[in-house]
């Protein structure tokens, strides 16, 4: 049965800033996911080691304030350094499960010199090769004082049964020439990763779905006052001011008509699986498809430089 696909959305909390235990939070899931026949397990945005919740507690835009300075190199020491191999793990077990993976990291990016660190979407295929790395566009509000913006080289789609995969972190989701270039290659299956909470969830999943004609997948990730990790530095300026919840979850599934397969979950740690059938997105191509015969590319066309950028070029 080529054209049905089974997914799972791992809804889980990082071991915030550690990404040695988050990683090992990560393998569990997917060997979870995996003793259930799952084909693509998704986890969301910045999920490797967490997102920077402290820059809205810590007087994050305060200039030279050290607080912010040394959780900033603990935040770049849990980076992911993509080539070094810190997620061959991971793909291991991709290969040894023939299980696809979108995962949300912060890369500390070698060809950018290695100190400064991007919000990346990791797509692993069912053969654990790293097919694309897409480094956030656009850093969000506060973000920005933490992470350094991307390219487009991410941009790209991939094929998984009679699906064609592509996905964009958090804001970008909001972005409509980004997700026209997925939808340019053909996307029918989107993935939308997010920090968490249903806010940012329950009506751009609707939305991309009913616009593009496909299946959108939104997972967010969770976080509790009570999940900051007592080692971290400076704990006590970060729950001083730290809400009980600062992610609730939210995630969930649209159909290719725009409506709800799965309602955003909230406040529940764990796996949500559904089935995917790729008929439903010729059903509502038939009267709309937002690049094919529904597009008028002798009016407007898209130009996208996937080029991966770097501050050098060597000769040598």
């Amino acid at each position: 049965m080529n054209n049905l696909l089974k997914v799972a959305l791992a809804q889980i909390s990082p071991v915030w800033l550690d990404k040695e235990a988050t990683l090992k939070k990560i393998e569990s899931s997917i060997a979870e996911a995996a003793a259930q026949k799952t084909e693509l397990i998704v986890f969301g945005e910045a999920l490797l080691p967490g997102y920077p919740f402290w820059l809205a507690l810590t007087e994050g835009a305060s200039w030279d304030l050290k607080v912010n300075k040394e959780i900033h190199a603990h935040y770049v020491r849990n980076a992911i350094q993509v080539e070094a191999g810190e997620l061959d793990a991971v793909c291991n077990l991709a290969k040894e499960h023939s299980i696809a993976i979108y995962l949300g990291i912060m890369e500390r990016a070698k060809n950018r010199g290695g100190h400064s660190i991007y919000c990346s979407l990791v797509y692993i295929n069912e053969q654990g090769e790293i097919k694309s790395v897409h480094r956030k566009l656009q850093p969000t509000y506060d973000e920005r004082l933490t992470w350094a913006p991307g390219d487009g080289n991410g941009l790209q789609v991939h094929p998984l049964k009679e699906f064609t995969v592509g996905g964009l972190n958090c804001w970008e989701n909001w972005m409509p020439l980004p997700r026209t270039a997925l939808y340019g290659l053909g996307e029918n299956l989107h993935i939308a990763v997010w920090p968490g909470s249903d806010h940012n969830t329950k009506d751009i999943t609707r939305f991309i779905a009913r616009e593009s004609r496909s299946y959108v997948i939104s997972v967010s990730s969770l976080m509790k006052k009570t999940d900051f990790p007592k080692a971290t530095p400076h704990i006590e300026a970060i729950l001083e001011k730290s809400p009980e919840v600062l992610a609730n979850g939210g995630s969930c599934i649209a159909g290719p008509d725009g409506e709800w397969l799965v309602e955003p979950v909230l406040d529940t740690e764990g796996l949500i699986y559904h089935t995917l059938d790729f008929n439903r997105v010729y059903e509502e191509r038939q009267n709309f498809d937002v690049v094919g015969h529904y597009s008028r590319p002798d009016v407007t066309k898209l130009t996208v430089n996937r080029e991966r950028q770097s501050t050098v070029a060597y000769t040598d």
